[in-house]
């Protein structure tokens, strides 16, 4: 994946062109992976606060679990009804070109935001899904690379380990594990990364495994769950076998109910996205396109590590999801 434009560059290239005059019958509809999850929860409110300084208006339509079967008809009633632009978080790389297509072929301008389809590079003429205009997500590769060095540290430069992630196939966490897997085999060989665990979003499925890992390898250091339930079940079941001292676990994302887990000491750390500068930067770069300006075809916004020294600072409070 190519290097991300920073957010902060592209806000700054946007203020130096000039904002058009606010239009009040622009719509956006941003389409969430799913719509209680705390992660796109707070996407909106950053989309919302973008839809305010800007004077148009931004919808957040979705389904409740993240499946590309329930996100496709929810798209599909989006597009009939015929928003100005959609931001939408696809719930698989490939499944979901093709409902996206109906969109770009309708005239609507598709943005995607935490999530991919194809490879993420649009454009470019390259690939069946490069026709959307840009993509403003968080570096999923860097960040699973920030969460190997914190796990390698924790444990000391040794041991095993594994990743805890969903399924193939969606792209952050499929970056996430891309990116952690990358950073041990470059620079801790004395690390041992035994197989991926696979848990379809299921945190009692996560536990589980983590039990089974365990009857494999007595030994086992460190676990990396590559999104909330990876990394509460994987919690859960280092919890649960009585070794909170003994296995690190580092998450990605922070609900509440990570940071909570950080606090007592089951989680050890999160690597925390800035999910409402992506809704916001979504919803910038939509209404920069509508309005005729240049759009790079890919934005990037940060991350930041809460762990157990900085979990209670005021000015990591910020970086919390909320609902």
């Amino acid at each position: 994946m190519k290097n991300l434009i920073k957010s902060a560059a592209f806000a700054a290239a946007l203020g130096a062109g000039g904002a058009a005059s606010a239009q009040e019958d622009i719509t956006i509809t941003l389409v969430p992976g799913l719509t209680t999850d705390a992660f796109y929860i707070t996407m909106n409110r950053g989309a919302q606060a973008a839809a305010d300084a800007l004077g148009i208006n931004v919808d957040f339509q979705g389904a409740e679990e993240f499946d590309p079967v329930l996100q496709t008809p929810v798209l599909d009633a989006v597009i009939a009804r015929g928003p100005d632009a959609i931001l939408i978080a696809p719930t698989d790389s490939t499944q979901m070109i093709e409902p996206l297509r109906r969109a770009s072929e309708a005239g609507i301008p598709v943005i995607t935001v935490d999530t991919f389809i194809d490879d993420g590079m649009y454009q470019d003429g390259a690939g069946d899904g490069d026709f959307p205009l840009s993509y403003v997500a968080s570096d999923n590769v860097g960040g699973g690379r920030m969460a190997a060095r914190f796990m390698a540290e924790e444990i000391g430069g040794e041991g095993k380990v594994y990743v805890s992630n969903v399924r193939p196939g969606i792209s952050t966490t499929d970056q996430r594990e891309e990116g952690f897997l990358a950073e041990m085999e470059e620079n801790y060989p004395d690390i041992e990364v035994l197989e991926t665990q696979y848990n379809e979003n299921d945190a009692s499925l996560a536990a589980s495994q983590f039990q089974a890992v365990l009857a494999r390898n007595p030994d086992i250091a460190g676990v990396f769950g590559a999104n909330l339930f990876s990394a509460l079940g994987a919690g859960n079941g280092v919890e649960n076998a009585d070794m909170i001292d003994q296995v690190t676990v580092i998450a990605f994302d922070a609900p509440q109910s990570i940071v909570d887990n950080i606090s007592s000491g089951l989680v050890d750390a999160a690597i925390a996205q800035h999910p409402a500068e992506i809704g916001y930067f979504g919803v910038m770069a939509a209404y920069a396109a509508l309005t005729g300006q240049s759009v790079p075809t890919s934005i990037g916004t940060g991350f930041t590590v809460i762990d157990a020294d900085n979990v209670g600072d005021e000015d990591i409070a910020k970086f919390i999801y909320s609902e």
